[in-house]
């Protein structure tokens, strides 16, 4: 068994803390591991094979380093060049699995990156089970056991029992959209439906087979994206013109609605997607007063809120039923019951083509981080954090000069020419047009500040001569 960890997304609805650059399966948010850190130990004492994750271009360096700090037993990072649902990406990962596979195909265990699972044994008792009947043929999904007429879940209603099992599974007798809260209630009261958790465990041959059936130019298209594949490193490319021209769907409506070998296996283990800041509220640890606090907080006659402070001390007074979430650079405050709609502030943040929409004040970069911490009309300080061995690509820039002051650690400059070895409170100046580079030699990480000024400071304004990472454009 194999498992395929999807991890795009832009996590819209945690916006300010999730942002498209960094969106929520790379945050902190529900534990001390990352939410793609707590899925890659949630899975790994299922499967000697080594895991495989689906993630876009941008996020590939975070995902390796992030599987890097957790010692995961890392396969291919498969690396989309644009979204096209779970359909195709679930195609991508079965096609690399058969490649690598000596012997029968692989069973294929589809996690999302972004899921919250408290009760982990239960979890692996559930995949026992689907992996019996996913070994008969059958495309088991996971139906989450409702605790509440959730109206932000599909759900999935049960057939009769597989003849033959031993193990509790089901025949699926219909997927169903998110109902309003009558028709939820109903469900809960007539018994047999589950909360449809996105989470599948089959063979990849067999799902290949159902695709190829059923969406056939979905199928065609990935098979050729693959078939046109190159590798870097652990990073494993496809095609970007045929997988571009692949349609839109989900796993859902291309594959599982239709095919007659759908089984669903009940799953009573904590979970929940953190779809909205009120999910992380549901599964929380709450107060006397029923808050949910993270964070430098002080709070008074304050209740059944969730407030979280990233970076300050928030203080709230008189509130009740109230999201508050703090970030360096934004804060939201909204109804709990309305924050399903923090969509529509990334919708205008969008449109108002603003940058925190994309990006945190840090951005991580495969090198280490920065921090944007001033800017005017012609300058930006940056604080730059360079991990040891790591060094920026060799660039120039058409717009702007900087000028690089050392905090701390040791800086290889490269100046035009000149190549310096900087040290604490040592500085060089890099006119505009100048070819430069930033290395860090040290064992140490290297601080530095950078002033930057010029008639434009976008990050666009950068041509790669040399990079280590990947990132100069091919001639």
């Amino acid at each position: 068994m194999k498992t395929i960890i999807m991890a795009g997304g832009s996590g819209s609805r945690l916006w300010p803390s999730s942002r498209s650059k960094f969106p929520k399966q790379f945050l902190a948010i529900a534990g001390q591991d990352t939410m793609l850190q707590a899925t890659l130990a949630r899975v790994a004492g299922l499967s000697d094979e080594a895991c495989s994750i689906i993630c876009n271009e941008d996020h590939r360096f975070i995902v390796a380093q992030q599987a890097q700090e957790m010692g995961a037993n890392l396969g291919s990072i498969i690396l989309e060049p644009v979204g096209r649902n779970t359909a195709p990406a679930i195609a991508l990962a079965a096609f690399d699995a058969l490649e690598s596979a000596k012997g029968e195909a692989p069973l294929l265990l589809i996690m999302a990156a972004d899921h919250v699972v408290n009760d982990e044994p239960a979890f692996h008792a559930a995949v026992a089970t689907a992996r019996i009947h996913a070994q008969a043929g059958k495309l088991v999904t996971f139906g989450i056991v409702p605790e509440s007429p959730h109206t932000g879940y599909g759900y999935i209603q049960r057939g009769v029992a597989i003849d033959g099992s031993k193990e509790a599974a089901y025949t699926v007798s219909r997927f169903v959209e998110k109902p309003d809260a009558d028709t939820a209630q109903s469900y809960l009261t007539e018994g047999g439906y589950y909360w449809n958790s996105g989470m599948f465990l089959f063979a990849a041959d067999v799902y290949l087979n159902e695709l190829k059936a059923y969406r056939p130019e979905i199928y065609a298209a990935c098979e050729k994206a693959f078939a046109n594949r190159s590798r870097d490193a652990d990073f494993l490319r496809i095609d970007a013109e045929a997988f571009e021209a692949c349609p839109d769907d989900s796993i859902d409506y291309a594959v599982m609605e239709k095919t007659d070998k759908a089984a669903v296996v009940p799953l009573a283990a904590g979970w929940s997607d953190v779809g909205a800041w009120s999910s992380l509220w549901e599964i929380g640890d709450r107060d006397a007063n029923g808050n949910v606090v993270s964070g430098d907080v002080l709070s008074y006659n304050t209740s059944n809120s969730y407030i979280r402070a990233e970076h300050r001390l928030v203080a709230t007074v008189g509130l009740d039923n109230i999201v508050v979430v703090e970030t360096n650079d934004a804060i939201l405050v909204a109804a709990k019951d309305q924050v399903q709609d923090v969509k529509k502030i990334v919708e205008a943040l969008k449109a108002q083509n603003r940058s925190e929409v994309n990006l945190h004040r840090h951005v991580y970069r495969p090198w280490g981080v920065y921090d944007s911490i001033d800017n005017g009309e012609r300058y930006q300080v940056k604080r730059i954090t360079v991990k040891p061995g790591a060094k920026l690509s060799v660039q120039m820039h058409h717009h702007r000069a900087e000028h690089w002051i050392v905090v701390s650690g040791t800086a290889k400059v490269t100046n035009g020419d000149k190549e310096l070895m900087l040290t604490e409170n040592q500085s060089t100046y890099i006119p505009v047009g100048v070819v430069h580079a930033l290395e860090n030699p040290g064992k140490i990480p290297l601080e530095l500040i950078e002033v930057q000024s010029g008639s434009y400071l976008g990050e666009d304004d950068i041509v790669r001569f040399e990079d280590r990472y990947g990132r100069v454009p091919k001639s």
